[in-house]
């Protein structure tokens, strides 16, 4: 006869409370990296994900038991439509951390961009940009239109890209220049390199403890139910814990991953197939720019996908992967 496991490992990690449902389809991101550099460059880009292919490349990491050979690995291809720079926000900082000053925003802009949304314009915020001595931190104001990429939506994403990069009054210079121009993800970003990727996971709605947090299933004879938990905690303190897993809401969260190599960038020209014959499953046929990261990215297909330069472990050196064929 067997006899009662006394411990174990804790069903589902605490690392993820609350999980409840993320409040906009356009993911938060709270922190970037800090470029030491003479150039100013922006450091953040996005694009909507299309689909999963194949990728068969050369593995390139020296210390690896696979050095030199032929390595098959998982791609997400992203459709990456260029940013239009449709102002600038500087910061202030003191003991509390960072402080909007002013805007400053471009006089022309598209139709497509002014029909959806209003921008602040005029005399008065220019005549407030002029003191710029106390500002420590410099971000664009860039809009992404979902049409561009192919998709129906109409209404633009409109979000911060911080500049890093030189000193202050270089970043001034470098995102004046770009107001009412467009970026594109080559200006960002290096085939090869790598980044963060957030994005909306993709939604699972109500689910059970079993499906939620992994828990075991009870013996098929159990009085009751099959599919909960045996107990929800001690008789003392009275009562349930928030460590205890129960059922609600999985999926449409909130996640960033790490590290995300990117393996190719391109641009789709008219008349060019990319992807399957047809296009990808429910998004269809690739437009403009594009890249393919290795691995997964979170969320499902025309999701908005925003990418940051990475945060941790930045190479000293970047090298291009050798691709020898890539699978749709």
């Amino acid at each position: 006869m067997g006899h009662r496991k006394h411990s174990q490992p804790r069903r589902g990690s605490l690392a993820y409370l609350p999980r409840g449902r993320a409040k906009s389809m356009e993911a938060r991101i709270r922190g970037y990296p800090t470029i030491s550099g003479d150039e100013p460059r922006m450091l953040v880009h996005c694009g909507f994900k299309a689909g999963c292919l194949q990728v068969v490349s050369i593995d390139d990491r020296e210390k690896t038991p696979n050095a030199g050979k032929q390595l098959v690995s998982l791609g997400t291809l992203v459709v990456t439509p260029p940013l239009t720079v449709v102002g600038w926000r500087g910061y202030s900082k003191d003991t509390n951390g960072f402080h909007a000053e002013f805007d400053i925003f471009a006089e022309d802009l598209p139709k497509k961009i002014t029909k959806k949304i209003t921008l602040h314009t005029g005399e008065a915020a220019v005549r407030r940009s002029q003191d710029t001595s106390n500002l420590r931190r410099i971000c664009a104001i860039v809009a992404v239109v979902p049409r561009d990429a192919g998709l129906e939506q109409k209404k633009p994403y409109i979000f911060e890209a911080p500049i890093e990069g030189g000193s202050v009054d270089a970043r001034i210079n470098y995102v004046s220049n770009l107001l009412g121009k467009s970026v594109r993800v080559s200006d960002t970003f290096k085939t090869g390199g790598a980044v963060d990727v957030a994005a909306i996971t993709k939604g699972k709605g109500w689910q059970g403890v079993i499906k939620r947090y992994g828990a075991k299933r009870k013996q098929h004879k159990s009085r009751k139910s099959v599919r909960e938990l045996g107990s929800l905690g001690p008789i003392s303190p009275q009562y349930v814990m928030y460590t205890v897993p129960r059922a609600g809401q999985m999926g449409f969260h909130q996640r960033v991953e790490y590290n995300k190599r990117i393996m190719t960038m391109g641009e789709a020209e008219v008349g060019e197939m990319v992807g399957p014959p047809g296009g990808f499953k429910h998004f269809g046929d690739i437009r403009g720019d594009y890249i393919i990261l290795k691995g997964s990215v979170p969320g499902t297909y025309k999701r908005l996908v925003k990418l940051r330069a990475q945060i941790r472990n930045e190479p000293a050196k970047i090298s291009e992967p050798r691709i020898l064929e890539v699978v749709v």
